[in-house]
């Protein structure tokens, strides 16, 4: 049995960091036609950007204005819930000089109970609303997946690859982006 120490975990992560760089490089030399001795692959790529689609594109506009919506439904229901905690807390403070001991620890049980209800309240709303926004957005992504590939198809692309904040995309010529072309065929498709 081999056993790694911290440093062995390094060099390896790195070792596969670089072994995965050096596999894209080479796939992308592969597609453009500047690897091997073979015959030259012309491939036509064309670049989208998802971000501008969600915001410039009739349904994604839509399905942001759902999760806004469904959001602040969600913030108004804890907003209540926090008032209730601040009113309680407001009436424990003016009448503990009046309670007996007993009844101070009643009232702090009391309090404790709602603070830990609301708590766990807050991250089940919170949940909802990622669940939300994960079945809107694949959706969305569902239905972009489709334009996009009848748009490139159109145009006899073979790769499409997404230039949004965080994609795999760090340069492209401007002429490569498509997506003010899918924003017009998104629009017919999804009015």
């Amino acid at each position: 049995m081999v056993r790694w120490n911290g440093v062995r975990w390094k060099q390896s992560g790195v070792r596969i960091e670089w072994a995965v760089m050096s596999a894209s490089v080479a796939m992308v030399l592969v597609l453009s036609g500047c690897a091997g001795g073979g015959g030259k692959i012309d491939t036509k790529i064309g670049v989208i950007n998802s971000q501008r689609l969600l915001n410039e594109t009739s349904a994604g506009k839509k399905a942001k204005e759902n999760l806004t919506a469904f959001s602040k439904n969600r913030q108004a229901l804890m907003e209540l819930e926090e008032k209730e905690l601040r009113r309680m807390e407001e009436d424990f403070t003016k009448q503990s000089s009046v309670l007996s001991p007993a009844a101070k620890r009643d009232r702090e049980e009391q309090f404790r109970r709602r603070m830990q209800e609301y708590q766990q309240k807050a991250s089940e709303l919170n949940r909802e609303v990622q669940e939300k926004q994960k079945d809107v957005l694949e959706g969305f992504r569902d239905k972009i997946e489709t334009v996009v590939a009848k748009v490139a198809k159109r145009l006899g692309l073979q790769v499409v690859v997404d230039k949004s904040k965080g994609g795999p995309t760090i340069y492209h010529e401007p002429d490569m982006d498509i997506s003010g072309l899918v924003i017009e065929e998104f629009n017919r498709e999804y009015p």
